[in-house]
Parts: C-alpha cells; structure tokens; sequence
C-alpha cells in the first residue's frame, strides 16, 4: 500500500507539471493574433475579407484576391493579466499548505507573462488564378508563473507552452469568383511545466530509510519538458456572387502530437532532497503525453455598404471536446500512468466589425467580438484560468504607395472573473485542495508591414 501511496504521488506531481501542455491562458490556448489588419475589427471577417496576404491564416483560399508577389510581417504584443486573489488551499489533512519556512500568498500579483507573437507571409501568383503562399505562425501557447511559495505551489508553479506553425498553401480559382485552397501544416511544440511537492503529506506514514517529515514544509519541485513535430492540413473557399461581397468557409485541422521529454525531481530541502533520492518512485525519467491542438471551423461575410463603408461577420467553431483526458506514460516501470480529467466543452466565437475607408490611402477598422471559453467551472486549473472573454478592437490601414502598406492595432479583451475550485481527491489527493478567484483581463497592440513587387 506505502510503494502504491509513492507511485500515484509521483505520477501525480509530473502530471501536474506536463498538464498545461494541453492548456493555457485565454479561451483554450489558442492565439488568433496573426493579423494586425484582421484584428483591428476583432476578426470580423477574418474568413473573408482577403484584406491583404496575412489573411490566409484564416483562409486559405485568401489568396485568390492577391496579386504578384508580396511578403508581410507582423508582431502582436500580448499582455494578459490574471490575478489571484484569496487563495486558500490545505492539504487531505486539512492543513493550510502556507509554510512559515517559505514565502506564501496569493501568487505573486500577475501570473501571466507578456509574451510577442510574431508572425511571416509570402505568396506569389503562378497565373492570374492560382497563387500560391507559406505563413509561418505561433497559433498556440502561453506563460503563467507563480511565486515558489504561494499557497496552491502543488498544482502549479510556472507553465510555458510555445508553438511554431509552417502552413505552405496553394489557391486556385477554377471559375470567376470562386476561390478553393488547401495547405499543409508543420507544427511544432515545446513544453515546459513545474509545481511543488509536497513530501511532508506523501511521507507522513514511516517508511524505511525515508524520514519523516512535516505537510508543507519539505518541498520538493517536478518538472517536465517535452517537445514534437506534427502535421495537419487546412482548406478554405471564398466566394463573390458579386463585386463586394465574399463569403468565405475555412477548416483546419486538428494535430495530434506525441511530447517525449523528461520528467526531473529535485528539492532545495536536504530533507526532501534526501528522500527523493532514496525513492525509485522519484526518479529522474523520460516522460510522454498526447496532445492534440484542436480543429477549427470558420465562416465570414465581408459586405461593401457604400463606397467607403463596409460591414464584417465572423463565427468560429472550435472542437476542444476532443481534450477529456491527459495520460502520462513514464520510462520509469516504477511509475504507472497518471490521468488527468479536463472534459473540455467545445466553443465558438462570434464577431462584427465595420471598414470606413477615411482616404483614397487610409481604412480604419473597429469590431466587437465575444469568445467562449471552452474550460469548465469544474475543472479549471491554475495553470489555466481563463473564462468567456468580450473583444474590443480599433485599427488602422495605411498604404502611402502601391508597393507598400502598414497596420497597427489595439484590442482590450474583457476577460469574466474565473474561479478554480478543486477538491483533495483522485489525481490531486497530494496536491490538496485549492479555492481561488481570479481577475483577468488581456491588452494587444501589434503593427505590421507589407511589401509588394
């Protein structure tokens, strides 16, 4: 029964870690901030207002109302903020985990760290009616970090997950405006997660050659790292029944990834440091998990009003259900699976925005847009404490010359007030339990430029 307490202790303490692989801040851990044009409107439109080539992120078949040759870049600037606020957690026992021996609290202020999401593009056109492109993008990722000693350090200390997406794509035009694309996906993940240890509640029946120590106050960390390559596909259509308007559909697909990395234990305690030595449940080890980034399907409406007025619609569908568990497989025989429920909802996102073309060389965007998170009240973690978010953006268009143009955009995102919840049961019946409110909000500014030849 102790060598089974040890094992699910350990499983359970990477689990913690390499869970956040599969989630992050914001709805899910999507980041739609690949276009500072389309973000001006809030993505209204994003599917199809083919505005210039960053849009076939969203839209493959986006190419089709390009032309010649163009390179684009682009940088979003992402500052989330998400505060902790009256944490309070205690381990099976019932003891409060703050520790005179560490510095407790709340978290630390703001967990969420400001990130950059760049993004590159380029297209050419083979004829008049097949072009063809190659993005290069961070369509998922997130930070958050906690201070060592706030008071739910057992479920999460710092969570990183980056992305790098490569999605080649050709568009083709078979009769006058009608537009159908697909494309290839290469992406990339790279994940790295840490939480405490709690050895005093794991140790707290005698064992041989393992001391005893007291809840909370000989810690230890887990920490994991893994990383992959995977691929998918996208498709797009765009249809123009007629000069201003388009409708477009778009689907990409979902990547199923494998991360292979190490899980790593180690304590600044002498004490903890010594009975994670003796332990073979605690073993340095190799370490896997699936991870599946979801498919997203997509539909938009770009409406000319007047000559200088247009209106945009965007909905989005994106299938999280598919994320209902997470399962470690470790190297070490000595450590079983560890699963971890999280029984993600699927999601949608809704958006409407408008164009006022101010000049012959300026367009100014706006747009509101409201983005459901697909995390349930019951299964909301620390590491990912987002709720249902309300977009508001503004944006500018400034093309001095025909070969050249810039963006800029700024969106505030409303983010609802959000609350973990878990109980000292099942996979967290080591970590204990925690109670938590959080105050979330999320600022963007990105810029880009285009050249055209």
């Amino acid at each position: 029964m102790k060598h089974a307490r040890y094992a699910a202790a350990a499983a359970s303490a990477a689990a913690g870690a390499l869970a956040a692989a599969s989630g992050a801040h914001a709805a899910g851990f999507a980041i739609k901030e690949q276009s500072p044009t389309a973000q001006g409107a809030a993505f209204a439109g994003a599917t199809a207002e083919a505005a210039d080539v960053s849009y076939m992120f969203f839209n493959p078949a986006a190419l089709s109302q390009q032309s010649g040759t163009q390179g684009m870049a682009s940088a979003s600037f992402i500052a989330p903020r998400s505060r902790p606020e009256d944490a309070q957690a205690s381990t099976t026992s019932a003891l409060p985990t703050g520790s005179s021996r560490i510095r407790g609290g709340d978290g630390g202020g703001d967990v969420s760290d400001d990130a950059v999401a760049p993004a590159l593009y380029g297209m050419t056109s083979v004829t008049e009616r097949l072009k063809v492109g190659v993005g290069l993008n961070a369509p998922f990722g997130f930070t958050t970090d906690y201070d060592d000693g706030w008071a739910g350090r057992y479920h999460a200390l710092k969570s990183e997950v980056r992305t790098i997406n490569i999605n080649p794509a050709v568009s083709y035009e078979p009769i006058d405006g009608v537009a159908v694309a697909a494309g290839m996906q290469a992406q990339y993940v790279d994940a790295e997660l840490t939480n405490a240890i709690d050895i005093g509640t794991i140790t707290s029946l005698p064992r041989n050659n393992v001391p005893r120590t007291a809840p909370t106050q000989n810690d230890g960390l887990a920490e994991v790292e893994g990383d992959d390559w995977a691929f998918g596909f996208n498709l797009g259509v765009l249809i123009e029944p007629r000069e201003g308007t388009r409708i477009g559909a778009a689907y990409r697909s979902d990547i199923e990834h494998e991360l292979t990395g190490r899980a790593d234990f180690s304590s600044d305690d002498q004490i903890a440091q010594q009975i994670i030595q003796n332990s073979n449940q605690f073993n340095d080890t190799g370490a896997t998990a699936d991870l599946t980034t979801p498919d997203m399907l997509s539909f938009g409406v770009y409406q000319d009003v007047t000559d200088r007025i247009a209106l945009m619609g965007e909905f989005q569908y994106t299938m999280w259900s598919d994320f209902d568990e997470l399962r470690i497989q470790f190297d070490n025989p000595n450590q079983g699976d560890s699963v971890t429920n999280e029984d993600w909802d699927d999601s949608w996102f809704a958006a409407i925005g408008a164009k006022f073309d101010a000049t012959e060389n300026l367009a100014l965007r706006t747009g509101v847009a409201y983005d459901e998170s697909p995390i349930p009240d019951n299964t909301r973690t620390p590491r990912i404490p987002g709720a249902n978010r309300t977009w508001l953006s503004i944006g500018a268009d400034y093309s001095p010359t025909s070969w050249f143009a810039i963006q800029a955009s700024y969106t505030h995102i409303f983010v609802e007030e959000s609350t973990v919840d878990l109980a000292a049961t099942g996979n967290n019946a080591t970590r204990g339990s925690l109670n938590v409110d959080y105050q979330n909000s999320v600022d963007i500014g990105s810029v880009s430029a285009v050249l055209r030849f």
